[in-house]
């Protein structure tokens, strides 16, 4: 015996209503229309090739190599090959937007903001006091003590304390604004004096300080990253105007049959 559940298309539009996620859903189709007509009026056409080449991305994106892995995910999130294919133009018509719009501002963009995109390599513990950061910022200069051996003892989250307190790469906005200003201006590898934030006492080992070049993958981060906001002013400036009445819609009782 199985059951089957009819869920109807207003079930789906009043849970995403309760969800709270209306104003999303709004935003999306506004982007997505915006970015539409943008592309119109400048010209802008997808070919087949674009097409191929960005289906063959978003497949490997989602893990799918084989083509019943395709079905498979087609069938989880309700899609036809139709829609697949008005994703990949999507994405491929919102790409060559963006360059068509931004790709000339990079160079000026990117030097008048080359701060934002430096990154430091850095490991970080936090204090509760200043005296006991001080202790430590001493004992490494002294070489009485390593700051490994700092992490293992100061460090209560586990994981962060087995990586002795390592934090990645970190771009300049990425950090408190008191914390990035030292850091920046170090000569690594070293440790820098401690730095008291509201957050607590920041005791900052510096082992690599990055300057950003203006490669492919910078280019495209700037360009995507101007475009996005170029979209949010598009979207905000206009009033949203539906044809769903979202207060009107009802939910339904769900139709539960057995076979």
């Amino acid at each position: 015996m199985s059951q089957i559940l009819a869920i109807t298309d207003s079930n789906i539009i009043h849970n995403i209503k309760l969800s709270c996620q209306i104003p999303d859903v709004l935003q999306a189709i506004a982007s997505q229309k915006i970015i539409a007509e943008a592309a119109q009026a400048a010209g802008i056409e997808v070919n087949e090739a674009e097409l191929q080449e960005e289906g063959d991305k978003l497949r490997l994106e989602k893990k799918l190599f084989k083509a019943q892995d395709t079905w498979t995910w087609l069938k989880k999130h309700h899609l036809s090959v139709k829609d697949f294919e008005e994703i990949v133009e999507n994405n491929v018509l919102s790409r060559k937007l963006a360059n068509h719009l931004f790709s000339s501002e990079v160079e000026k963009f990117f030097y008048e903001h080359k701060l934002d995109y430096s990154t430091a390599v850095i490991y970080q513990v936090v204090f509760d006091h200043i005296d006991v950061a001080l202790e430590m910022f001493y004992a490494l200069q002294e070489e009485e003590i390593t700051f490994p051996e700092i992490a293992r003892l100061y460090i209560q989250e586990p994981e962060l304390r087995r990586a002795y307190g390592y934090q990645g790469v970190q771009y300049h906005k990425d950090l408190r604004p008191e914390i990035a200003a030292a850091v920046f201006a170090s000569s690594p590898p070293g440790i820098l004096k401690p730095i008291t934030t509201p957050k607590g006492v920041y005791l900052v080992w510096v082992e690599e300080v990055i300057q950003p070049q203006l490669d492919k993958q910078l280019r495209e981060k700037i360009i995507n990253e101007l475009f996005a906001e170029w979209l949010k002013k598009e979207v905000d400036f206009l009033n949203i105007a539906t044809q769903l009445d979202v207060e009107a819609i009802q939910p339904q009782d769900e139709l539960l049959s057995q076979a």
